[in-house]
């Protein structure tokens, strides 16, 4: 295949052909019509009026603690710190052949769904790195399938882990591509900001990007997120910068949040919210009423700051479902966020795709443009609200110009009657 015809494109009236040679796209085309399917044997493939995009993206993931929830026990009270506690267990069972099955197993069902850009953390919070070892090795061995961005991640903390700077020193020393945190987690808030000041340094004196789990609590005094952003601000770093989480900032009273607002624009940095695995762990405290424990989406997208939406989690000690389906999250996210009106719906895709990539510096590399990598997913439906409202799924994924997915949607017969209105033969 190296021609796409019949295709719809975001924010684009009619219909498109695409071509690619040498793993790049090299046209695209306006159509004046619809063209006839391609012949069988032909290179090329009819989208048939639905939706092409650049590939999904899943900007905040744990590849390394993936599919392992009730091993060897249940996070029972669903709290992001009895978490930790149940993953510290599992850790120690940990092997470099365990991570690595249960990671190229993970990968699979993310490109199952169009998704081929991943940023996944890697706990560093272990003498040897032996996991750190096994994930780049993974980053190197699934590249047919996505291209894997690791975070170098202090689960118990900088600070208050023993030997903690220096792990994190070497983690970036052995590869790792992007720098991270977890100032909440730190024993004191003075050792929290001292873990902010030493990863923005770490990272850079290395020309890495910077990726930090922050103020991922309920607690309103829980302000990491001012000191993270000052740093950006202060280096210049916006574009290589990401809050992760950030749900406190639902508990932060409005008139701080007028404040930090103003900070957070002059920084310039990205936020990556994980809606449903925020809404399981936070609110854990609460009785009635019971907040949502997400971070401002709205009012950040509002602002003009570039959100986007993660899975973080898939069937872990923190998260007991998810299946590497990105449209499943940002559904459940735009429900969570009210985000529903008309204008959201229009441009859904975009916390899924070009934030995302935003957020992670993808640059020249993302996108459907002439001369950038033939990346490209075609969806089920015709566009944003379509791909929402069906639950779209992935029926092609093309990587560097070869087709690396198929997908043909089952059908739904109605034997002996008409189906009810409005409900289409195909599921």
């Amino acid at each position: 295949m190296n021609h796409l015809i019949n295709a719809r494109l975001r924010g684009r009236p009619g219909l498109f052909t695409l071509r690619w040679l040498d793993g790049r796209i090299s046209a695209i085309e306006a159509q004046a019509d619809t063209l006839p399917p391609p012949a069988a044997d032909s290179t090329g493939f009819d989208a048939a009026g639905k939706l092409v995009i650049p590939p999904l993206v899943e900007p905040h993931i744990h590849l390394d603690a993936a599919l392992t929830a009730g091993e060897p026990n249940w996070n029972l009270s669903g709290t992001l710190f009895e978490g930790i506690e149940r993953w510290a267990e599992r850790k120690a069972l940990v092997t470099p052949e365990d991570t690595k099955s249960r990671a190229h197993r993970t990968i699979r069902m993310l490109a199952a769904h169009g998704i081929q850009h991943v940023r996944t953390h890697v706990d560093v919070t272990e003498p040897g790195l032996g996991t750190l070892q096994a994930m780049l090795a993974v980053r190197d061995e699934a590249r047919d399938l996505v291209d894997l961005q690791i975070v170098a991640f202090p689960q118990e903390g900088i600070e208050s882990f023993a030997n903690g700077r220096a792990l994190m020193s070497e983690a970036v020393e052995m590869g790792a591509d992007v720098v991270g945190g977890i100032p909440h987690f730190e024993n004191t808030r003075d050792q929290g900001v001292s873990s902010l000041h030493f990863l923005m340094d770490l990272a850079e004196r290395h020309g890495r990007l910077v990726d930090v789990h922050c103020d991922e609590t309920d607690d309103p005094h829980s302000r990491f997120l001012e000191v993270l952003a000052e740093l950006t601000r202060v280096k210049g770093m916006g574009a290589r910068v990401t809050a992760s989480h950030t749900t406190a900032m639902g508990s932060y009273d409005n008139a701080y949040c007028h404040k930090l607002f103003r900070l957070l624009k002059q920084a310039g940095l990205s936020f990556i919210s994980c809606p449903t695995e925020s809404i399981h762990l936070q609110g854990r405290f609460d009785s009635y009423p019971k907040r949502r424990g997400l971070t401002r989406v709205p009012e950040l997208d509002r602002a003009g700051l570039n959100v986007c939406f993660a899975q973080d989690s898939i069937v872990d000690p923190w998260y007991p479902l998810g299946n590497g389906n990105i449209l499943r999250v940002l559904d459940a996210g735009l429900h969570i966020c009210h985000m529903l009106g008309y204008e959201d719906l229009q441009r859904a895709l975009d916390f899924v795709t070009d934030h995302s990539a935003q957020a992670m510096a993808l640059g020249d590399g993302y996108g459907l443009a002439v001369g950038r990598p033939a990346n490209l997913v075609l969806l089920s439906a015709e566009n944003d609200y379509g791909v929402l409202r069906t639950q779209g799924h992935a029926l092609l994924s093309v990587r560097h110009g070869k087709v690396i997915l198929r997908r043909t949607v089952g059908e739904v017969t109605w034997p002996g009657a008409q189906p009810p209105e409005g409900t289409s033969r195909q599921g």
